[in-house]
């Protein structure tokens, strides 16, 4: 399944979970951390369980469920209210490190068990730059092992973190902001899993975010995450190779398939080599 298209869906909200099966994401993330009020989690986890179970035979895009941070009591509540309904995955906020997902990974291991699911069926998604701590563990990931899918970043609870005034200046993110994305990018590649790029958090914004979605691919990730229905089809239009991309992609393998001893090819007269290659075969695992 593709990770173009994450999008956020309050679990609190009834009528947004109703209407989120319809927009095309890829993936839906339901939310029980930032868009639910405490006092509203109760709610709002019948809600998200209700609707994984009404949908588990017929799902069209991936269910993920954003639980609050590991070291608060909400974590566990979540995970053992909403783990019935059997959801694709876990969206873990404020992840400090692989031993964040190794810690996750025992709890769902024990869910799954006493549940009778596949092991390891549940997979995970770390934010993994919310704090600054987490900057400095973002190579552990690597040995995150088998449940991590992707990763992804925020620069919202980082920039409180560290007291800055705004982390956007004309519209692009400052120094700081920059190293955390770009260092989420290549820990996700490290660990061969999805890199995800953050949201654009203006949704009225469109012609915004076609630039942000074509800058992420661009760079190398192969997702966004997105707050509003309306994004997902420009998210998705933007992580979709072109006809002329595919194409020439499968002039590139076709090349090196037929001089597999090749170091070097030639098409249409430019010289290939085998990060080419390499690049080609990415363009098309994502048709």
């Amino acid at each position: 399944m593709k990770l173009r298209s994450l999008l956020f869906v309050p679990g609190d909200s009834e009528a947004k979970i109703a209407k989120s099966g319809s927009v095309g994401a890829d993936v839906l993330i339901f939310d029980l951390e930032d868009s639910v009020a405490a006092a509203r989690r109760p709610e709002a986890r019948r809600l998200v369980l209700n609707h994984l179970e009404a949908d588990a035979a017929s799902r069209t895009s991936l269910f993920y469920v954003r639980i609050n941070p590991l070291d608060t009591p909400d974590a566990l509540a979540d995970l053992e209210a909403i783990m019935p309904g059997r959801p694709d995955g876990i969206v873990l906020p404020k992840a400090r490190g692989a031993e964040d997902i190794a810690e996750l990974s025992l709890v769902l291991d024990q869910l799954e068990a006493a549940l009778g699911f596949v092991p390891e069926s549940t997979r995970i998604i770390p934010v993994a730059t919310e704090t600054p701590a987490a900057l400095f563990t973002l190579g552990s990931y690597i040995l995150a092992g088998p449940r991590l899918a992707g990763m992804t970043w925020g620069a919202e609870d980082l920039s409180a973190a560290v007291g800055a005034t705004g982390y956007k200046e004309n519209g692009q993110w400052t120094a700081p902001y920059q190293l955390a994305r770009s260092l989420c990018l290549f820990a996700a590649s490290a660990a061969e899993v999805a890199p995800i790029d953050t949201l654009h958090a203006d949704f009225r914004d469109e012609a915004g975010l076609a630039e942000a979605a074509q800058r992420a691919r661009r760079d190398g990730f192969t997702g966004m995450l997105a707050i509003h229905p309306a994004q997902v089809s420009i998210i998705n239009a933007a992580f979709t190779p072109t006809p002329e991309e595919i194409a020439h992609a499968e002039a590139v393998v076709a090349v090196f398939e037929a001089n597999p001893d090749a170091g070097v090819a030639s098409l249409n007269g430019k010289m290939l080599d085998r990060p080419h290659l390499v690049q080609a075969q990415k363009i098309l695992a994502r048709r």
